[in-house]
């Protein structure tokens, strides 16, 4: 998943189309020259729908439709003839992508299913002609409604990636190293902070044919809950994933201290993803000798999940492969959990 090809926000002007007007007519024939009225309804305007596409995973392709415009509807005609609905514009988008006001940022719905349709905007309701306002008392109505105005305003579409498992760790803990060693992605990889700016996802081979899907998430820093940082550009993503693999370097200056920073972070974001299962893993293990091993084993953070269980720990090293059958046992067993 290259970071060009990646967009999880876009902000959008929609409008809606406006209904169309009613037709003031009056039937007009040879052997009936005074008839009656026989003007036609107008049409509905078209409404902007938002539907859930699972073969997307980006926004990129609303990147540059920053005005989405719905048809009008069209006038009502003569001999009762209803005018034609205005065509909807449909926004096709990936699962998991959430529907929020521009102004209070409140979410309005979330697309969790293929298929899946909300109406952002409704088009206006098409007027009505004269012929619907003839009665007893009234055999020549001389008025016809006028199509009601369609929608328009702002909105965010946002996206929160739909991954099996989630990494989560402070910048180069080796997350990209990892997801590169254990599936076919190709994240960039390099020795500075920051490298992963975009999330990355990636499909893990397990055992006996199966499979689930491990997402890079840009690294946290202390304060990413204030939007420090990448900040709140990446904490989304993680509330949609089963399990967390927090990923700690073995070069950590002091590993309980990194786990309880992750652990406060997303605290702050959004108390429920202390609800998830998850898995600790010491990376770069690599660097380590025998007795360094032993040392840091001592030093593994201990926790629990909220149902008492013990939260499992494993040293990795994605260089030379150590751990990572471990490592993927431990994440299946949470996911089957």
């Amino acid at each position: 998943m290259a970071e060009t090809n990646f967009l999880d926000y876009v902000k959008i002007h929609f409008r809606s189309g406006n209904g169309g007007a009613g037709s003031l007519h009056f039937h007009r024939a040879k052997h009936n020259p005074k008839g009656g009225p026989d003007g036609g309804d107008g049409g509905r305007g078209g409404h902007i729908i938002v539907k859930g596409n699972k073969q997307l995973w980006t926004l990129l392709h609303l990147k540059y439709r920053k005005h989405v415009v719905a048809r009008d509807g069209e006038k009502g005609g003569s001999n009762n003839r209803t005018g034609a609905d205005g065509k909807d514009e449909i926004l096709e988008v990936p699962l998991g992508t959430i529907c929020r006001a521009e102004e209070s940022s409140q979410a309005i719905f979330e697309i969790e299913q293929d298929g899946q349709e909300f109406v952002l905007a409704r088009g206006g309701r098409g007027g009505k002609g004269n012929s619907f306002f003839k009665k007893a008392t009234n055999q020549r109505p001389q008025h016809a409604q006028p199509g009601e105005p369609g929608e328009e305003g702002w909105k965010i579409l946002e996206l929160k990636l739909m991954a099996d498992v989630g990494l989560v760790g402070f910048p180069n803990a080796g997350k990209s190293t990892l997801l590169s060693v254990v599936s076919a992605a190709k994240p960039e990889i390099a020795n500075y902070p920051f490298t992963t700016l975009v999330p990355q996802l990636g499909m893990v081979y397990y055992r006996d044919n199966r499979s689930f899907v491990m997402a890079d998430i840009p690294g946290i820093i202390e304060g990413a809950h204030l939007g420090k940082g990448i900040g709140l550009r990446f904490l989304r993503h993680i509330e949609r994933n089963s399990v967390l693999l927090f990923l700690i370097p073995a070069d950590s200056n002091d590993l309980k201290k990194e786990y309880k920073t992750l652990l406060d972070e997303l605290k702050q974001h959004n108390p429920e993803l202390l609800l998830k299962r998850r898995v600790i893993a010491i990376s770069k293990c690599d660097l380590l000798d025998e007795e360094l091993i032993r040392e840091i084993k001592k030093a593994l953070p201990k926790d629990k999940h909220k149902d008492g269980s013990v939260v499992q720990s494993v040293m990795i090293s994605a260089v030379t492969g150590f751990g990572i059958e471990k490592l993927k046992d431990l994440v299946w067993e949470e996911l089957t959990n």
